[in-house]
């Protein structure tokens, strides 16, 4: 009997040390995070309804953010198992229809940082049938240029430019990386039908399906550079010479004593945006071109010559493709400038870096409503649901409108 009692009480005692020690761990945990709703395995839950605005659920997606309890982040394994890659990293490895394999598309790329925001780009607007030029940046880490250089090995129709610029903000350089990536591209067997560039804070807010429609059917594939004539207020960027510096590890470019001659062949510059759609045609006039050449000669000391370059080129009436009497027109991006920077919409609910709203969970509800195909600007490191919510929006609209059988990796889970 006295056996038996002892038995029990020792059970009885383990039992209370077991129940203890999940008590401690529990606590322990509730310490460290005091928010454990806000993980992303709950807070991904909540996409549906932040992307309608709905306040309860912004509020949990922002104390999410804050407390950043997962940030999708990827290990490149040396040496790289790519089949693995393009399954864990959920590429769509199908053309997904045959309008969208019959009209191959071509994307420039230029990055410096956020190798995680760069996969979730590029695997939005992946297709085996386009072609996609990487631009590295010559300031990027050592370690950031070879994760890149390792996934684009895994891919036979994505590939780093043959040469790379040491990118200046408003700077020649910048123009000059878009051009490398263009000579690429026009030696590609690849019968490309249009080329579009991106940074790497860009995220797609159409479908490639959609972004084949929008090029066909409502600008009849002609090339897509919004801009007016150079207003007066825009006249110092081409007025006066200007300099890249790069002085301990640092880029800038600033304004010399030296004004410049007035434009080649007597060509009216046109003021816009450094993003456009090209088709291949007016691509190999760009590099041809005694007039493009000329003007691209004369750009190289003005201030940020890709806000004025491709517009110029574009406005000329008997260039293959172009749009000689269009102005803003061209839903290429959709931006939010500070209010002293340019025209604004609702404001932005993110927060400004150079005058360009990096976008936050309260922008989601009015990014999807815009007819861009592309929005500029995310950061990852900072902003993760935001990110993943915009992402999942996109996979879902890309999955809906497909007939093709959906492979089980193309669904997100991250």
């Amino acid at each position: 009997m006295t056996k038996i009692k002892w038995n029990h009480f020792f059970t009885t005692f383990l039992v209370f040390i077991f129940i203890s020690i999940l008590a401690y761990f529990f606590i322990l945990s509730c310490l460290e995070h005091p928010f454990p709703q806000y993980e992303q395995s709950n807070c991904s839950r909540y996409c549906s309804a932040i992307l309608n605005g709905e306040e309860t659920a912004l509020q949990l997606g922002e104390g999410c953010e804050k407390e950043k309890t997962k940030i999708f982040h990827i290990q490149i394994p040396n040496p790289i198992d790519c089949t693995r890659i393009k399954q864990d990293l959920h590429f769509i490895t199908s053309s997904m229809s045959q309008e969208e394999d019959n009209y191959p598309l071509a994307y420039i790329i230029t990055i410096h940082k956020e190798f995680e925001m760069f996969v979730k780009l590029l695997r939005a607007i992946y297709r085996p049938q386009n072609l996609y030029c990487i631009h590295v940046d010559k300031k990027a880490p050592e370690d950031y240029q070879r994760k890149i250089k390792s996934l684009s090995d895994c891919f036979p129709n994505i590939f780093l430019a043959s040469k790379m610029e040491h990118v200046v903000y408003g700077g020649f350089s910048r123009l000059q990386a878009d051009l490398n990536c263009m000579k690429d591209l026009v030696n590609s067997t690849v019968a490309w039908k249009e080329v579009i560039n991106l940074c790497g804070q860009d995220f797609p807010i159409k479908t490639n399906r959609e972004i084949i429609w929008y090029i066909r059917n409502k600008w009849g594939g002609r090339n897509i550079t919004p801009g007016i004539q150079q207003p007066l207020h825009m006249k110092y960027r081409t007025m006066y010479s200007y300099k890249e510096e790069i002085k301990n590890g640092e880029a800038h470019i600033f304004r010399l004593n030296l004004r410049k001659t007035a434009p080649p062949l007597e060509l009216t510059i046109y003021f816009g945006t450094a993003y456009y759609v090209l088709t291949k045609q007016f691509v190999q006039f760009v590099l041809e071109d005694a007039r493009a050449i000329a003007l691209l000669e004369w750009s190289r000391d003005t201030y940020s010559p890709d806000e004025h370059y491709w517009v110029t080129l574009n406005r000329l009436k008997d260039a293959p493709n172009s749009t000689p009497n269009v102005s803003w027109e061209g839903d290429v991006r959709a931006v939010v400038w500070a209010p002293h920077a340019g025209p604004t919409a609702d404001g932005c609910k993110g927060y400004y870096r150079n005058d360009i709203c990096v976008y936050g969970l309260r922008d989601l509800k009015w990014i999807v409503r815009q007819p861009a195909m592309f929005a500029n600007k995310f950061e990852q490191t900072t902003n993760p649901l935001t990110v993943a919510c915009l992402e999942q929006w996109h996979r879902d609209r890309v999955l809906n409108q497909t007939s093709e059988t959906i492979q089980l990796h193309w669904h997100l889970d991250d």
